[in-house]
């Protein structure tokens, strides 16, 4: 099949390639803004089938261009079929003017019975490669139509065509339940197109019973039938006695793999124990298989850690006839079953992946693994481990190694700021924060190798000083703090003055900052008592001679010579003393003469 498209100045062609004997090669005359085209159609009972080709932008007119055939008929540009006229085979004028309005647009002319175009298409989440094709139906394509088998034919010799229905999605995959597509593991939003089947199976075999159908198909948009579900069994529910028994499965010698369907595959010769999982005081359950070839050797395990739980079927030197259903049935009648097939396959050999990747091979029969391993600092995508399965397929592709790196960091804080990232392996990020505000959180984050940040992204938070004390006899001036919780606090650079009441003196800084810290940037000060200078009494002096005095100091008079100290009540003079409170506690003795005494 050939396929050619127009440059961007000409018209587009699908041209169709011959199936039966080679067909007429149609050289296409170039027209108004068209090169030069060479379709090669195929002949159906002396009819051309082949490829419409229309020119960009239509006629000038806006009418319908029709190219006529005397005995066929004609056809619009819409592909709409016009029937012959009566008088077009006697009109010598009318073929005349038929065959000038060929001319006009030998495109239609030439290709006028086309039936169908072919074109290979891509289907399916694995992209496979089909032939496809759509039909001209009254003037309309209809399709696309595609070959599900490529060796399938009709009655005919014809490739058979069927409509591409709708794909179905999986939306939901229920809890433990294991899909597979050709030996691709399906997560969700998989799609499927119609007619393509899912290969179903619970997660761990015999511990999960399989609830419905083991295959899902894709029926034009639904899944027909519905998922199967996983039904936990006794050891997973504590021996419920509502609970179908639980199955475990021993390889005693030989290799077995558990296959996509759920179905157990042995290598033949080996030997296989099913142990069905029950408490043997409440009875013993019962062993049935579908196959006649032999019976087995069924009963309590001897091993002593074991005879309690585990009813035991043992197959010894497995053959093909000992393929088929075994299931185990309780005493209440719940069973669960496992599917043995015996198969002699062999997987084709692997060769030694590209670095980092690394691979350990067990062996290339069935059951054998292929174990996968990357460096620390890459990711495998994909499974560790492939099993050879029965059908001589490896139960996954090859992994690869992915170097590791940490989603992006998205700073909402605005404050908050990266000094330095590196989202690799053991990688870091540093953050800080904006002047005036400290980090909430670790100052660094560091890239795990399970391709996580060590921790959450860190916030900054303002830094604030705490409400400074009021000192005793004093206030606070200029303040300009913030209110929060019933109490005040001070942005980084905010200024607190401080004051003192009327007979107390400031001892310390009359103004403190908010540091960076979040400590003020020196201690609040106290407000001091003190009392004034009180003056010098006439004729004398009064020691000791200060600005200000403390609370307990004692003032003392010298007279002058020829005055005498002299109390206000004509007493012996009391020494003034400065009291807490600022205030003296009496007034300053009196200097008096000795005339007036």
């Amino acid at each position: 099949m050939q396929s050619e498209r127009a440059g961007a100045d000409g018209p587009d062609v699908v041209a169709v390639a011959a199936e039966e004997p080679a067909g007429d090669t149609v050289e296409q005359q170039p027209g108004p803004g068209m090169g030069r085209r060479v379709v090669r159609v195929k002949r159906k009972s002396g009819k051309a089938t082949g490829a419409l080709s229309r020119p960009k932008g239509g006629s000038d007119s806006g009418s319908k261009s029709i190219s006529r055939n005397a005995n066929k008929g004609q056809y619009d540009e819409e592909g709409s079929f016009v029937p012959p006229l009566p008088d077009s085979a006697e009109s010598p004028d009318r073929d005349e003017k038929d065959s000038e309005e060929t001319e006009e647009s030998p495109e239609l002319h030439q290709f006028r019975e086309v039936s169908e175009v072919r074109f290979p298409g891509e289907v399916g989440p694995l992209g496979g490669h089909r032939l496809c094709k759509i039909q001209c139906v009254r003037g309309n394509w209809v399709g696309p139509l595609c070959a599900m088998n490529e060796h399938e034919q009709d009655e005919h010799g014809q490739l058979k065509f069927e409509p591409l229905y709708k794909r179905c999605v999986v939306d939901h995959i229920p809890p433990h339940l294991l899909l597979s597509y050709k030996n691709v593991s399906v997560t969700l939003g998989w799609d499927l197109p119609h007619g393509h089947t899912l290969q179903a199976r619970c997660r761990d075999l015999g511990l999960y019973k399989l609830l419905g159908e083991s295959k899902v198909l894709c029926s034009n948009g639904l899944w027909a039938p519905k998922m199967p579900s996983c039904v936990p069994t006794t050891l997973l529910t504590n021996y419920s006695d509502d609970s179908p028994p639980s199955i475990r499965i021993k390889v005693g010698v030989g290799s077995a793999a558990y296959e996509p369907s759920g179905v157990l595959a042995v290598l033949p010769t080996s030997t296989i124990h099913l142990d069905c999982m029950y408490p043997r005081r409440r009875g013993s359950p019962e062993w049935t298989w579908t196959g006649w070839f032999r019976q087995y050797l069924t009963g309590w395990s001897a091993v002593p850690e074991e005879k309690a739980s585990r009813y035991r079927l043992t197959i010894k030197d497995i053959q093909n006839q000992d393929s088929g259903t075994y299931t185990c049935a309780s005493p209440r009648g719940l069973t669960n079953s496992i599917v043995i097939i015996v198969a002699v396959s062999q997987c084709a050999g692997l060769s030694e992946p590209n670095p980092p990747l690394s691979l350990r091979l067990e062996g290339i029969k069935l059951g054998q693994r292929a174990l996968y391993r990357c460096p620390l600092g890459y990711m495998l995508q994909g499974e560790a481990n492939a099993t050879c399965l029965a059908s001589g397929n490896w139960s996954s592709p090859t992994p690869t190694c992915h170097p590791i790196q940490c989603p992006p960091l998205f700073l909402e804080d605005p404050h908050l700021s990266l000094v330095e990232l590196n989202t690799s392996a053991w990688g870091r990020a540093v953050f800080r924060c904006a002047w005036g505000y400290r980090l909430s959180g670790p100052p660094g984050l560091e890239c795990e190798p399970n391709g996580h940040w060590s921790g959450p992204i860190p916030r900054c938070r303002a830094i604030q000083c705490p409400q400074p004390l009021v000192p005793l006899n004093g206030r606070i001036d200029g303040t300009s703090g913030l209110t929060m919780y019933g109490q005040r606090r001070y942005a980084v650079g905010a200024l607190v003055t401080f004051s003192c009441t009327e007979g107390h003196l400031l001892v310390g800084e009359a103004s403190i900052v908010c540091t960076e810290t979040g400590f003020w940037s020196h201690p609040p000060p106290f407000c001091k008592a003190q009392c004034p200078y009180p003056g010098d009494p006439p004729n004398g002096l009064i020691a000791p001679l200060k600005f200000h005095y403390d609370p307990g100091d004692y003032l003392t008079v010298q007279c002058r010579p020829g005055f005498v100290e002299h109390g206000a009540n004509g007493g012996p003079p009391e020494r003034p003393r400065c009291t807490p409170e600022g205030d003296w506690s009496g007034p300053v003795p009196q200097c008096r003469s000795y005339e007036e005494i």
